[in-house]
């Protein structure tokens, strides 16, 4: 599911997000090359593909106070985290000119960062390139979403364009 779910996800989300704020859009299409990227790690970090992803910890560790000891179970939700107001400056809005973005939707840094996020992104780009450059005027509807505790998605997102 690596890379195959995620990808797709923060592909279908990226679209919505741009139909919903079409002055994100706009900026991104006056200069796709310069800001495809930061577009890409702001798409990620607002629709945060993967919900939660548990582990458990491997040795006594105090962190803001409360003591996490060997072998308890520990959950990180990435939503919360792509939205903790003492990280990200007005973390409910879409921005794709956010600098710096430390978001956490590949994982975060450490041993279980995403090992494909960087195809991820290229993925993102390369899609959102031939999208926009075949169908400029594509506008996404209301989505079906994906009724599940792993993955924020949709099953489907309906769309309008011209040829």
């Amino acid at each position: 599911m690596a890379g195959n779910e995620t990808t797709r996800t923060a592909l279908a989300h990226g679209l919505k997000l741009l139909t919903d704020h079409p002055g994100q859009r706009e900026l991104l299409l006056s200069d796709f090359d310069g800001r495809i990227g930061g577009a890409v790690e702001e798409i990620v970090r607002h629709s945060t593909p993967v919900i939660f992803m548990r582990r458990n910890v491997t040795r006594d560790h105090e962190l803001n106070g409360h003591l996490f000891r060997a072998g308890d179970r520990v959950t990180l939700w990435y939503a919360s985290a792509n939205r903790d107001e003492s990280v990200f400056t007005d973390p409910d809005a879409f921005d794709i000119t956010r600098s710096p973005n430390p978001h956490v939707g590949f994982g975060g840094p450490g041993p279980h960062f995403c090992l494909g996020a960087n195809l991820a992104r290229r993925e993102i780009t390369v899609m959102f390139r031939e999208l926009f450059g075949r169908l400029p005027d594509i506008r996404a509807g209301e989505p079906d979403r994906l009724l599940s505790s792993f993955i924020n998605g949709y099953k489907r997102l309906p769309c309008t364009f011209t040829r």
